[in-house]
């Protein structure tokens, strides 16, 4: 997609954000750079929030972001994507983003992405409320997997849950079965995959996000299931 194609899709997604969710962003800028992690060629970074200096005693309401989006990123992924989705990469981003600046109004100072979600993690492995998106803060692999720490978790975006569900790991195709009474959004930790990662294997799924996913938590099915190639 070219910059200008993808400048004016970012004005329409902002146009269905509700005026509230936009409170406090000086402004969305669409950048043409490709942001590459400091070390891992493989992962780029797709957007930021960047909080913005404000004058001392100015409050919360004082305090303003500007949210950023690469299109440099988003082309280098889409070309290791097959069917890349332009519009829903852009929306997941930029409500992420949003997401970003709300917790930064209300906890100030602002959480770094990383640690905010090493820290909803660690509330998971606890059996504590985490947000469900939590993941998409860690790093991005080039397969479109996202790792925190020793955990990896495999993104799947589905309208209802099925019976099964298919993913990939080291080059193999593997089926799991969805337990009795999960609901979404779900968490399945895997077992039974081939050179697992040193933490866990976790498949995600959920629905498309909205707006709704924007503020707050939510509950979370969780399930140790085990895969079969």
């Amino acid at each position: 997609m070219r910059l200008a194609d993808f400048e004016a899709m970012i004005r329409h997604l902002c146009d269905e954000v509700p005026p509230d969710f936009l409170d406090g962003i000086a402004e969305v800028v669409v950048s043409p750079r490709t942001m590459l992690h400091p070390e891992k060629a493989e992962i780029f970074t797709l957007g930021e929030c960047v909080p913005l200096p404000v004058s001392v005693g100015s409050g919360v309401d004082g305090l303003q972001s500007r949210i950023l989006l690469y299109h440099g990123s988003f082309t280098e992924l889409a070309r290791r994507r097959e069917n890349f989705d332009w519009r829903f990469e852009a929306w997941e981003t930029l409500t992420h983003e949003l997401r970003h600046h709300l917790e930064w109004r209300a906890r100030a100072p602002d959480l770094e992405d990383f640690d905010w979600a090493v820290e909803h993690n660690f509330a998971r492995h606890e059996g504590q409320t985490f947000d469900p998106t939590f993941f998409l803060s860690g790093e991005v692999q080039s397969d479109g997997k996202y790792q925190v720490e020793d955990d990896v978790f495999i993104d799947q975006i589905v309208r209802s849950l099925p019976p099964a569900v298919a993913f990939d790991w080291g080059g193999r195709r593997y089926t799991a079965p969805i337990p009795e009474g999960a609901a979404l959004p779900c968490y399945l930790t895997v077992d039974g995959v081939a050179d697992p990662p040193e933490g866990d294997l976790v498949l995600v799924l959920r629905r498309k996000p909205g707006v709704r996913d924007l503020l707050g938590t939510s509950d979370v099915f969780q399930a140790s299931v085990r895969a079969v190639s």
